[in-house]
């Protein structure tokens, strides 16, 4: 199982790799509620619609929290936004696999935390290796997630060299 952040849930459907990415993963993906809430709260945008319509044909499943003080604790603890603190309490609870988060401090809680995590840059260098992208399709790809992300310099041209290997 992989559980997702809303950060990254919208970087893929802005990047407009989010149905290549739950065509090939090998795994459920699950987001808690409150980040259906932020993914789905555009009501017109595009990755809102995408997002909506991946929830709709049951590519995402949506899940509740049963115990509040789990991610009340992790929220308070290390600063988090409702998202962020639920989806690395569903992560922990249910034992994902994959935690997929774009924010930074969900970065750095999970890192602390031992929990496996992926960023949407990750999961698009990963379609790449695994032939889903071309080149061509990924570098277009890594442009958008540039633009609509946070990235420091370093991930970026990280990124640009391993699109270059191949």
């Amino acid at each position: 199982m992989i559980v997702f952040n809303s950060s990254t849930l919208i970087l893929l459907a802005k990047a407009g790799i989010l149905d290549e990415f739950l065509v090939a993963v090998n795994q459920r993906v699950v987001i808690p509620r409150e980040v259906e809430r932020e993914s789905c709260e555009e009501k017109d945008s595009m990755d809102s619609l995408m997002i909506r319509k991946a929830i709709q044909d049951r590519r995402i499943s949506v899940r509740s929290l049963k115990d509040k003080r789990v991610y009340t604790k992790i929220r308070e603890d290390f600063l988090l936004g409702l998202g962020e603190a639920q989806g690395i309490a569903l992560a922990l609870s249910a034992k994902a696999k994959l935690f997929a988060t774009d924010d930074g401090r969900a970065i750095q809680t999970c890192k602390l935390l031992k929990i496996p995590f992926t960023t949407a840059i990750d999961i698009l260098i990963q379609l790449y290796e695994e032939g889903i992208v071309s080149k061509d399709e990924a570098h277009l790809k890594l442009v958008a997630l540039v633009r609509y992300g946070r990235y420091k310099r370093g991930i970026v041209e990280d990124a640009i060299s391993k699109l270059e290997v191949k």
